[in-house]
């Protein structure tokens, strides 16, 4: 049997696996080499730092700087995209004809310009990024920020646009694989669920003590939907609500602390937040943006009780049996009131198991992959192919 080799380019360092956006690379790679794929990783480095651990898993990896703003400022490309354009990444693509797994948009520039043929390039899309560009300048305060999202929300959909049918391309979500093959005109896309770690769940009693919600607090759409529960929800149901994350402004450390049960927990460790999530009664997790897939749902869900959000928080993920969803003020302050009273029982907590096992499966989604990419097995089209 012929090896097999396979580039993979990646927009950020994907190890170690501590934001949600790496969650996705980091275990396709894992799962892929333990499936006999020899990886050739290209990863763009600006911040996060080399990553000794990436070499178990991969032939070879390599590093990139990613071009500053000043340095893009006449593009009228994206800057996710024309900030990670570099002449030795696509000297290192050209050294064979192995078939090359772009990570995001962010990584198309040389699909775009048509250095890199059609039928070696295959595109993973974690969001439709127009529509979360849009939706972040819609949560942030800050007008310089506002301003850069908006236009880069005008770019993003010029050029996911214009890079429909280039390569072949999967989604993580079914309402994102909607919207690119009806909106933006892709035929050759479809949905393959996210990778996971190899999760241990287990059922942790009837109740739990307090609400959570829990994020990255230094994203500006975290602490819109933080500040939307203080303001909204809690200033008027009087039930313990604790909110964690990391880096949250001095602005809301101050609103969770003005009453009295109400607080924040500032920068947990892993194991910490896990056990939040454990104790918790209601994890409360509204979003604001509705694309891809939420990782702090995903871990409320095996670890945690009840899960609380609105449509845009599981639209598309398959997961809408498992959670309580409520969409209006009125409709989030009874739910809250009626889970924290309601025991979450073993039953439910396997047949939410049961649920999530059949939608995330690594292998699955791996030999599916494989065969798309190496055998020419195409599943078209993508918006009826959930399976």
């Amino acid at each position: 049997m012929a090896e097999k080799h396979l580039h993979i380019v990646c927009y950020d360092v994907p190890y170690p696996v501590n934001y949600g956006g790496v969650y996705d690379l980091f275990y396709k790679i894992k799962t892929l080499s333990e499936e006999g794929v020899n990886i050739h990783l290209h990863c763009f480095e600006y911040g996060r730092g080399v990553s000794p651990e990436l070499e178990k898993y991969c032939t070879e990896v390599k590093y990139y700087e990613r071009l500053s703003a000043f340095k893009c400022l006449t593009s009228t490309l994206p800057y996710i995209v024309s900030s990670r354009a570099n002449e030795h990444l696509l000297a290192n693509l050209k050294k064979d004809d192995h078939p090359i797994l772009m990570e995001g948009v962010h990584c198309t520039y040389y699909l775009h310009t048509g250095d890199l043929p059609k039928n070696r390039c295959f595109v993973r899309l974690p969001n439709v990024e127009h529509l979360y560009y849009k939706n972040l300048a819609e949560t942030t305060s800050s007008l310089p920020k506002k301003w850069y999202y908006l236009r880069e929300s005008k770019l993003l959909y010029d050029y996911e646009k214009s890079l429909a049918n280039k390569a072949n391309f999967w989604t993580i979500s079914q309402k994102d694989c909607e919207v690119f093959n009806k909106e933006l005109g892709y035929e050759n896309v479809d949905n393959l669920p996210i990778y996971l770690p190899e999760y241990t769940p287990a059922w942790h009693g009837l109740r739990g003590s307090f609400c959570l919600y829990h994020g990255n607090l230094s994203v500006d759409e975290n602490e819109y939907a933080a500040t939307w529960l203080l303001e909204h929800i809690f200033s008027e149901v009087k039930i313990p609500f604790v909110i964690a994350g990391q880096n949250p402004s001095k602005k809301l450390e101050k609103l969770a602390h003005e009453q009295m049960h109400t607080c924040i927990v500032s920068n947990p460790g892993d194991k910490e937040l896990e056990d939040l999530i454990r104790k918790a009664q209601v994890n409360i997790l509204p979003s604001f943006n509705s694309t891809g897939i939420k990782l702090k749902l995903i871990n409320s869900l095996y670890y945690g009780r009840h899960c609380l959000l609105n449509s845009s928080a599981v639209e598309g993920s398959g997961l809408d049996e498992c959670c309580s969803i409520a969409n209006t003020c009125a409709e989030m302050k009874k739910n809250v009131q009626d889970l924290f009273e309601i025991p979450f029982t073993k039953e439910a907590f396997e047949n939410r198991m049961g649920r999530m096992n059949a939608i995330f499966n690594n292998k699955k989604n791996a030999d599916q992959m494989i065969g798309w990419i190496f055998n020419g097995e195409p599943t078209y089209p993508g918006y009826s192919s959930q399976r």
